[in-house]
């Protein structure tokens, strides 16, 4: 299978899979993919969440943006996960639409996303509780939709469904779709 040579971004709220769906895109294709906030992590020698807790949001958001810009600097990755907040401000979409790469908002049920946050290890530092969580998913769902394509994730899509959809329907040459 020959893929095209698009560099794609996948934004989607948190607990969605963008990184696990980022994985499996990265195996199907033979291209390097950037983890956003594993990068962050690395970088600063801790983790996202502990970060927001010491330094704040908007500390965090500087931080994000810089890396973002890294790695768009960076023509050795082709499948980029963004963070589920990255996608929300608006010099990251600039950035990001400036470097010319694909945007996939993998689209869910906040229910969907809820049971992902619930049963994972990792801390989410802005997850305060279930109704502050919904309202912050309807909030961002709003921008979201402003990426280029949206792929709806249906009951029993596994993260490996919808990377190979993804790379049929955007990374495949003779797709020749439009998106959406």
């Amino acid at each position: 299978m020959r893929v095209s040579d698009k560099r794609i971004v996948l934004t989607g709220f948190m607990g969605v899979g963008k990184s696990t769906v980022a994985r499996h895109l990265s195996r199907l294709t033979g291209k390097r993919h950037v983890d956003l906030d594993a990068l962050i992590e690395t970088s600063l020698s801790r983790s996202v969440a502990t970060t927001i807790e010491e330094e704040g949001i908007d500390f965090f958001r500087e931080v994000e943006t810089e890396r973002l810009r890294e790695v768009l600097a960076d023509p050795k990755f082709s499948i980029l996960s963004l963070g589920g907040g990255t996608w929300t401000v608006e010099r990251n979409r600039d950035l990001i639409r400036e470097s010319g790469l694909v945007t996939v908002w993998l689209e869910t049920t906040f229910d969907h996303c809820w049971r992902n946050i619930r049963s994972s290890r990792k801390k989410r530092p802005l997850v305060k509780n279930k109704e502050q969580t919904r309202k912050l998913f309807e909030e961002r769902e709003k921008l979201y939709c402003l990426a280029d394509w949206h792929f709806v994730i249906g009951s029993g899509y596994n993260s490996f469904d919808i990377a190979q959809q993804i790379v049929a329907d955007v990374l495949l040459p003779e797709s020749g779709k439009t998106g959406r």
